[in-house]
């Protein structure tokens, strides 16, 4: 992590770890399209550019730190959002953020060390980053307890949200994380629907992993538990 602006952001991808060099550059392909489409709240991933040139994006992304839709859904033709911190990741991020930093010049203006000063480039904060495989083009995947799912309520409103498998007195539930609820600006491709007269949200393919096999299941239905809940039950599924 190369860049942490309190409160704001907290930025990577520039640089990557090389054993007894330290932080180099990574090398970037050929800038992208922009595709800003998700609303820049807290927890979402987005890429990062340069200003004035909406279409730069390379390597580097940013995790933001607080709701910065006013700022960022408008500046420099939207920050194209492409991914959102799960479960208990904002924490790590708040105390990346309130490390201290040290500057590096034009590249790393602000870089956060762990130590209790700065001495060496072991001192920065790495991460690992993951490949994971997806086995479909489903919108709608459910892991290791997680379902995340795309959805238009009442053929209206465009969210994306995911929820966490809970066991409950009355059986297995699926609780909405209201935190991870945003906005999007336009459907995919096979997004689910939430009808409010009938309290069933309904999927139309989910890709599931489930005990490290992975399903392809269809026309899956959830019902709300009550009116004011935020939690649904599985009703029926197709395979």
């Amino acid at each position: 992590m190369h860049r942490v602006i309190d409160g704001f952001v907290v930025q990577g991808g520039g640089y990557r770890y090389q054993p007894f060099v330290g932080p180099i550059d990574v090398v970037a392909d050929a800038a992208i399209v922009n595709e800003y489409n998700v609303s820049n709240t807290r927890g979402t991933v987005a890429m990062a550019k340069i200003d004035p040139l909406p279409d730069s994006a390379t390597n580097q992304w940013f995790v933001n730190l607080a709701d910065n839709s006013a700022n960022l859904d408008n500046n420099n033709g939207g920050f194209t959002v492409f991914a959102n911190v799960l479960g208990e990741g904002m924490t790590v991020l708040d105390a990346i953020d309130a490390l201290p930093y040290v500057s590096l010049g034009l590249k790393a203006s602000e870089a956060p060390y762990f130590t209790e000063t700065y001495s060496s480039p072991l001192d920065f904060v790495y991460i690992n980053a993951e490949v994971v495989s997806r086995h479909s083009s489903a919108v709608h995947v459910y892991d290791s307890g997680l379902l995340i799912s795309s959805i238009n309520v009442d053929d209206g409103t465009l969210v994306s949200l995911n929820m966490n498998l809970t066991s409950t007195a009355n059986g297995d539930v699926f609780e909405v994380n209201l935190e991870s609820i945003i906005p999007i600006q336009t459907a995919p491709e096979g997004v689910a629907t939430y009808s409010s007269a009938d309290m069933r949200l309904r999927i139309p393919t989910l890709e599931a992993n489930i005990d490290g096999g992975v399903q392809i299941v269809t026309n899956v239905v959830l019902i709300r538990t009550s009116p004011d809940s935020t939690s649904f039950s599985l009703e029926s599924y197709d395979q």
